[in-house]
């Protein structure tokens, strides 16, 4: 059963979004996962693509937009269904996507900017409800 962890940030800004799940992936990516990163939106996608190359110094998660390569080990897609992927989904869009159970894990990151926190708390709800196993970690 995929299991769903929520990292909550202290932080409002969108921009925290991105940089927990840069990390997120840089952390998971040295574990050896394969990734597949959801964002709102094709610029979002865009804005975490550059992220990917600048966050830290010395930092290298290789990474492909799903219109390049969408079968690569770190995928960044904007609501499209996952090529060949099944093992963590980072989800920045604020509903869980129809595919997240073929997951082996999600991970859903929650900042403190009113409408993002809602969604977060529904989307709680919506996988606590289907009896999913939730973690919550707080940065």
């Amino acid at each position: 059963m995929t299991r769903v962890d929520f990292y909550v940030v202290a932080d409002e800004s969108p921009d925290a979004r991105l940089q927990v799940a840069a990390r997120l992936a840089e952390k998971a990516h040295r574990q050896g996962h394969a990734l597949f990163i959801n964002t709102c939106s094709e610029s979002e996608a865009a804005a975490l693509d550059e992220l990917l190359w600048t966050f830290r110094s010395g930092s290298f998660i290789p990474h492909d937009p799903i219109s390049e390569n969408p079968k690569g080990s770190v995928v960044l897609g904007w609501g499209q269904e996952p090529e060949g992927h099944d093992d963590v989904l980072i989800n920045l869009a604020l509903t869980p996507p129809a595919f997240f159970s073929r997951f082996q894990r999600v991970a859903e990151v929650v900042t403190q900017e009113a409408t993002a926190l809602e969604a977060m708390r529904d989307a709680w709800r919506f996988y606590k409800d289907r009896g999913y196993p939730l973690q919550k970690h707080d940065l």
